[in-house]
């Protein structure tokens, strides 16, 4: 028994740098015009059996621009951060730049009073290991990029180190195949249209 998860990162709501931790803000103008372009070449992700997302204000939009429909869960939340959630990284590290660089360094710590990395890594490869595995089973999910991140650690039993070498862009795909404990990564290639 089998499942294939495609995860799909949320639309942007900001431009890169003015991220903050755990970001509530819904699609900006930009991210939802990126949305509405590749919608068309998206139609195959509706014909999954289970359509979830992240209960972010973007990955909602992002599913319904998406005509998915998606159903939120809880375990596809951002990282908890604590007392920097609402701050960019920079103001974050202009606060408190000792606590940032152990938070970094250590996977296992969490100095901003939230869930450390290696907990949200947990958390998440929780939920794809729970997902159901009948033979075949198509999933889609819509999720922030961090969480597309932290399952694509989970999945290939990488070194939490790992999660900061993952470029994760808004509306990019990963497919990963397999079942509880036994994931594969699946890269398809599809050519460009112009």
């Amino acid at each position: 028994m089998h499942v294939r998860v495609t995860l799909v990162a949320a639309a942007r709501s900001s431009p890169l740098l003015a991220e903050r931790f755990g970001d509530d803000r819904p699609l900006d103008l930009p991210g939802w015009n990126e949305v509405q372009r590749v919608a068309h070449t998206l139609v195959h992700l509706s014909a999954a059996e289970l359509r979830y997302c992240s209960p972010t204000p973007r990955s909602r939009a992002t599913g319904d621009a998406l005509n998915l429909a998606p159903l939120a869960q809880l375990a596809l939340r951002d990282c908890d951060m604590g007392r920097w959630r609402g701050l960019t990284l920079g103001e974050a590290m202009a606060r408190e730049p000792q606590a940032v660089d152990v938070w970094l360094a250590d996977p296992y710590s969490a100095p901003h009073g939230g869930e450390s990395l290696v907990a949200f890594i947990q958390r998440v490869g929780g939920w794809l290991d729970t997902r159901p595995a009948d033979d075949g089973a198509r999933i889609v999910a819509v999720a922030e990029p961090a969480v597309v991140r932290a399952a694509l650690v989970y999945a290939l039993k990488a070194p939490p180190s790992t999660y900061w070498n993952i470029d994760v862009r808004p509306l990019s795909m990963a497919t990963l195949t397999g079942r509880a404990g036994r994931w594969n990564l699946r890269l398809d290639f599809q050519p460009m249209r112009v």
